[in-house]
């Protein structure tokens, strides 16, 4: 945590109270895949978390559910920034710090177009006595850094009230690349923030938590530094937070989607179209299983899955960007559609397969294929 100026004394309630963690960043950054990473190797640890999806589909909060069960509430439809007396967000955070769960950290995935400095003051104006603001981690895609930030100046207050910062995704940037984009970030943090590099999310959790006792003050964002944050938005008011610039669109389909059509929707996907993620049911021969597609700027992975017993086949996709023809878009998702899937080759399978997140079989492969090793981008 990077040092600040004092804040004002306040009880010494320390040893009784959670620390909430704020998880933000930028669209696709890879918060959802560092939280997961957080959960799978968590050991004793109890984690409660907040998940914030911009959507009515809550795909992030799907994701984590599994795995917490009465552990996670999920606010969907908005962005969490947005909630001005913060209320909702403090009727989470007391059921979370309820007793009963025992739990030993909260964390908060923000929407990808929140305002981490609106969630920080929220914390900080709690009232809640078991809860305490425990910093904010801001996630970035190394690969995605220079586009983001020129598109989006805000990313620039965003580093700048990060207490750490994981610089995710290093896999996709060589060593020159990373160094210069790690020597930017720090540049334009508080002295003193550490920059965490790692790929697919895989930070240490003891960088985001500390289980032991919390006994003195950690450094912290001072109510001097919100003060000041909050004038600057007060001129230009809420219409300023980032994600006002953006709109969601949600696909949800009961019949299977044809492979081919979808993977051409995805390569001629308009440049507004920022961010894809949800799942898809395919239902070929052979490849019935759920497949996870995550898709930021020109980026495009899948991931497979079992269904759950007793859960519905259906494709569900929140599409996330700017500029875009909502209208056009769903009327593309909905030339997909293949009502007889048992019919379709599974040779139609080929471009989906290019882009799954495990090595593909070499019966599955094309004859005429030579690179079907996870390619970065369509």
């Amino acid at each position: 945590m990077h040092p600040t100026s004092p804040t004002p004394r306040q009880p010494d309630r320390s040893a009784r109270t959670i620390p909430v963690v704020v998880l933000a960043g930028f669209l696709g950054s890879g918060k959802t895949t560092l939280l997961n990473h957080l959960l799978a190797h968590r050991g004793g640890t109890r984690i409660g978390v907040v998940v914030n999806d911009f959507g009515a589909i809550e795909i992030d909060a799907m994701a984590v559910a599994g795995q917490l069960g009465d552990s996670m509430v999920s606010l969907g439809g908005g962005c969490l920034c947005c909630a001005v007396d913060g209320s909702e967000l403090d009727a989470y955070l007391e059921k979370l710090s309820a007793p009963a769960h025992r739990i030993d950290v909260i964390v908060i995935e923000a929407s990808g177009l929140a305002e981490p400095q609106e969630l920080i003051r929220m914390l900080m104006a709690s009232e809640n006595p078991a809860i305490r603001y425990g910093g904010t981690v801001e996630v970035v895609d190394a690969a995605e850094f220079d586009a983001t930030r020129a598109k989006h100046p805000e990313t620039d207050r965003h580093l700048a009230v990060a207490d750490l910062v994981v610089l995710n995704k290093t896999d996709r940037i060589d060593a020159a690349e990373r160094a210069r984009t790690e020597a930017e970030i720090a540049a334009l943090c508080a002295p003193g923030t550490p920059v965490v590099a790692v790929d697919h999310g895989r930070v240490d959790p003891e960088l985001l938590f500390d289980r032991r006792p919390w006994t003195q003050p950690q450094g912290q964002l001072s109510f001097e530094d919100l003060l000041a944050g909050e004038a600057a938005d007060g001129e230009e008011g809420h219409a300023g937070h980032v994600h006002t610039g953006y709109e969601s669109v949600e696909f949800v389909s009961e019949q299977a989607m044809h492979p081919r059509r979808f993977i051409d929707f995805l390569d001629r996907r308009p440049a507004g179209l920022y961010r894809i993620k949800g799942y898809v049911y395919f239902g070929v021969p052979g490849h019935e299983e759920r497949y996870e597609v995550q898709a930021v700027g020109r980026f495009l992975r899948f991931a497979t899955a079992p269904w759950g017993r007793g859960e519905a086949r259906l494709t569900q996709l929140v599409l996330i960007g700017s500029a875009m023809e909502g209208a056009g878009l769903l009327r593309e998702l909905e030339a997909c559609r293949e009502p007889q899937p048992r019919q379709v080759s599974p040779e139609s399978m080929w471009g989906v397969l290019r882009y799954l997140a495990r090595p593909v079989r070499e019966e599955e492969a094309a004859p005429d294929d030579t690179s079907l090793d996870e390619p970065e981008q369509t």
